[in-house]
């Protein structure tokens, strides 16, 4: 029994929205791990300058209190 391929790509239409399931999932899963380490990254070193300028933060709390107030 031949499959229906009338698409420029060759694939079915099941397959299609297999492969687009599976892409869009992973782009999702993709897009929280960047988000999560641009998160890390910004708790470790901000990359906008607080009130004194550059200067490496001390600790957490120091975060907190100019992400705060």
């Amino acid at each position: 029994m031949a499959e229906d391929r009338s698409s420029l790509s060759g694939v079915s239409d099941a397959e299609a929205k297999e492969f687009h399931a599976l892409f869009v999932s992973s782009f999702v899963a993709f897009t929280v791990v960047a988000a999560l380490a641009h998160v890390l990254v910004w708790m470790w070193r901000p990359w906008i300058p607080g009130p004194k300028g550059w200067a490496l933060l001390d600790s957490a709390h120091t975060v907190i209190t100019q992400l705060i107030g």
